[in-house]
């Protein structure tokens, strides 16, 4: 198949797993067509099967706001009409489901039909997609789509829940390259970080609100009281700064690390004893099943999607939305008994066994068949 997929070029959860899924069909021999704004984070090395169209939007002065839909709109036209796509995956509510739908109308008038697989991936529904500025659009550009995917059943919910939906939504999970996200032999840096054998704990995220980030730091504020701990903050955004400063108002800072935006995420999960993600609103928790495939357990909340993979005293703990002392008293739990923490180890890397890419690629490439066939006998019909 010859398939375009459209989504977000940073770190957040739609755009790492389109990107992955982009270049996990072109290694198994179908011709991949990234169109974006910019080149996805994640896509870090190019074969003969992989493609990248960058959208480029008019700086007309006119504009306040750049038209990207516009232009997103016409850089799929010409892709799908020179390029001879067989389908469109669109990664993301917002804007790229109706940019997707204008492409379809146009290269209609070209004779040209081209179906459209809409994956909604979490606040694209949860959050923005609730707006009223928004709603009617994202409601007609679902409706509109041959294709419709949720990445959980919680999330699936709340679609039908929020919006008025009459496609069928099929829940394909997020995933996991067990190939890349595996225990990494990184003990040189685990001394460097820990040079007294403490635990240690992480938090990756993109730092927004709904992360609760600095739920994060009272939370270690309470571990390392009891078990020496340093903490690793992986990510960056506007919730930074104020973590950065709670942390020095805990007099702390000795045991954190800020560290940014890293694409070798991997190699930080594999020296990491616990994961923590208190998050008010996770769709699925993507960066929970990457360090739950390196060995690391998880302490939650137990917001929308997260039940669905932390599986409450066995891989991890999941605790109510931010109950800081509930996940600190669990975090101790597992951190302080070393059979404790190595059979909850083994429970994480077996859940994340069950979201390898391997089981979930088969999944999507059978909708993509499913979706073309009946665009085929609607043809035929016609």
């Amino acid at each position: 198949m010859k398939i375009g997929i459209v989504c977000y070029p940073t770190f957040g959860g739609s755009g790492v797993v389109a990107t992955e899924l982009g270049k996990a069909l072109a290694a198994n021999g179908h011709q991949v067509h990234f169109i974006t704004y910019s080149q996805p984070a994640r896509l870090d090395f190019f074969s003969e099967n992989l493609f990248y169209h960058e959208v480029s939007v008019s700086k007309y002065p006119l504009f306040d706001y750049p038209p990207y839909e516009l232009a997103l709109a016409s850089k799929l036209v010409d892709v799908v009409r020179f390029e001879n796509l067989d389908i469109l995956h669109v990664h993301y509510a917002i804007p790229h489901a109706s940019a997707a739908f204008m492409a379809k109308q146009i290269l209609a008038t070209y004779g040209i039909h081209i179906p459209v697989v809409t994956t909604l991936h979490g606040t694209d529904i949860t959050l923005v997609g609730k707006d009223p500025i928004y709603k009617p659009v994202v409601t007609f550009s679902i409706n509109q789509s041959d294709g419709v995917t949720a990445v959980s059943q919680n999330l699936k919910e709340d679609t039908y829940k929020h919006f008025d939906i009459e496609s069928d939504i099929r829940v394909i999970p997020n995933f996991v390259d067990m190939q890349r996200f595996s225990l990494k032999p990184k003990n040189h840096f685990k001394i460097a970080i820990a040079p007294n054998n403490e635990r240690i704990i992480v938090h990756t995220s993109n730092f927004r609100k709904v992360k609760r980030t600095q739920d994060v730091i009272y939370i270690f504020e309470q571990i390392r009281k009891v078990v020496p701990s340093k903490l690793l903050m992986v990510g960056d955004g506007p919730e930074r700064v104020y973590c950065e400063q709670l942390c020095c108002d805990l007099k702390i800072c000795s045991d954190v690390r800020f560290l940014g935006k890293q694409d070798a995420v991997e190699e930080i999960l594999s020296v990491c004893d616990l994961f923590i993600m208190p998050s008010e609103s996770e769709s699925f928790g993507l960066a929970a099943l990457e360090a739950m495939a390196c060995k690391v357990p998880a302490i939650t909340s137990n917001a929308g999607g997260l039940p669905e993979l932390n599986i409450n005293g066995v891989t991890g703990y999941m605790d109510p939305v931010g109950d800081v002392d509930a996940m600190a008293k669990h975090a101790i739990e597992i951190l302080g008994d070393n059979l404790r923490l190595s059979q909850f180890k083994e429970n994480a890397l077996n859940r994340a066994k069950e979201f390898d890419l391997g089981l979930i690629l088969p999944v999507y490439e059978n909708f993509y068949k499913e979706v073309l066939s009946k665009k085929t006998a609607q043809k035929a019909l016609v």
